[in-house]
């Protein structure tokens, strides 16, 4: 059994409101391996999404607060860090470094008054110590990994002039600029069309096989879990209800809920 990469156990993550503390993620328990694909899948307001912006901690930064268990990651140099007491050094040098994610809208996650290249290059001065040459050249390798068309022309436009599909693939090259250990997918494909999303999903499945790199997908689609996944976490109501391999959670769903989540796939014919 190869170790895991990372190792949720029995996360707990609260919001404070009005009526004080809501819990949205309790007994979370999970792991994924180096080169594995885990989809964790629900209905909006399941948890998902709550669940991967923990693995960074960046659910502090929407009022969340995890407030038991435990993240455990594996590093570079094989040391293990708990992210839930990392330092802020260290969540510096393991968001967009080690952990790369790429999340649901591209034009929130792009800076609308800075350059594609300029987005490109930030992340790889501060993480990997590049020139402004050697940033600029790999920028251009990476655009030229997620296949987008001219990427020369491509670096010194901004997001707006660029489509839906075109930013999404910027967004991806930004995620794995450094190369990542584990990178999270956060609904990746729910804004784009269905050609486009074909296309992005398979970008992600050749990335990851190319790079041995974990991915954490977070999804409500049962057809892309068939496409991506390895293994399945179903989570309702902030718990996991079902967990296991792709092909037993399709062909032999335990709970009602994983059954009414399947009966959701549209069939032809």
């Amino acid at each position: 059994m190869t170790e895991p990469l990372v190792a949720i156990d029995a996360l707990k993550v609260e919001f404070q409101t009005d009526h004080g503390p809501v819990t949205a993620v309790e007994n979370v328990s999970f792991s994924i391996a180096p080169g594995e694909t885990v989809c964790v899948v629900g209905e909006s307001g399941s948890g998902k999404s709550v669940t991967s912006l923990s693995l960074m901690r960046l659910v502090e930064f929407g009022g969340g607060r995890i407030s038991g268990g435990h993240l455990r990651f594996q590093r570079g140099d094989n040391s293990v860090v708990d992210v839930t007491t990392a330092d802020p050094e260290t969540m510096q040098a393991l968001r967009g470094n080690e952990i790369g994610m790429i999340f649901q809208e591209p034009m929130t996650s792009l800076n609308p008054v800075f350059t594609i290249e300029r987005q490109l290059t930030d992340g790889l001065k501060a993480h990997r110590g590049l020139s402004e040459d050697a940033a600029r050249k790999r920028a251009l390798e990476l655009l030229r990994e997620v296949r987008i068309p001219e990427p020369e022309r491509r670096l010194k436009q901004y997001p707006h002039e660029l489509s839906g599909g075109m930013r999404q693939r910027v967004v991806i090259a930004m995620a794995m600029a450094c190369e990542p250990r584990l990178l999270i997918a956060d609904e990746p494909t729910t804004a784009l069309d269905v050609t486009i999303q074909a296309e992005i999903l398979a970008l992600i499945d050749r990335l990851k096989r190319k790079n041995n790199m974990a991915v954490l997908f977070i999804t409500h689609d049962m057809a892309v879990v068939a496409q991506m996944a390895d293994r399945v976490v179903v989570m309702y109501r902030g718990r996991i209800v079902e967990e296991g391999p792709v092909a037993e959670i399709f062909e032999n769903p335990r709970e009602d809920y994983t059954r009414a989540l399947l009966a959701a796939v549209p069939r032809l014919g």
